[in-house]
């Protein structure tokens, strides 16, 4: 039987890669979530709940039963957007209440999951290159890994 659990939390795939944002309530999940869905051609999993499950030696995010398609939007409502089942959990970003909290020069960081190691970045999804960051950690991260 496969170990899960639900977090609060926003769980996209960009470029074929799965991206979990972390962060209090208000800190601009859902946000940077509809910035990359509409700018970078990422696509919704789930949003504000993720269902984490351990499989073999990846985990897993998937949207509840009864959340699945739907993004909240501030200002606007919950809005339906096409999703995809599940995906991989690549990267970690975890959303900070300002740019003091991040370092400049950060060291490789990871975060453990069900056992498991998971690149992880610090951002502050407020700032315009927040989506362009979440990419760039991701392409340095699958050259770190190749090498």
């Amino acid at each position: 039987m496969a170990e899960c659990e639900i977090i609060h939390a926003t769980l996209i795939r960009i470029n074929g890669k799965g991206v979990l944002l972390k962060g209090k309530s208000g800190s601009g999940k859902s946000d940077l979530a509809l910035r990359l869905l509409e700018n970078k051609k990422a696509e919704l999993v789930a949003d504000d709940a993720v269902k984490l499950c351990k499989q073999k030696e990846k985990v897993i995010g998937s949207a509840p039963e009864n959340s699945a398609g739907m993004l909240e939007v501030r200002g606007i409502g919950i809005v339906n957007y096409p999703y995809i089942e599940s995906a991989c959990i690549d990267m970690i970003v975890c959303l900070k209440s300002n740019t003091d909290e991040i370092e400049r020069m950060p060291l490789m960081q990871k975060e453990v999951i069900f056992g498991l190691e998971i690149n992880k970045i610090d951002l502050y999804a407020k700032e315009n290159s927040a989506p362009d960051k979440i990419i760039v950690a991701l392409r340095l991260f699958e050259q770190h890994r190749a090498d």
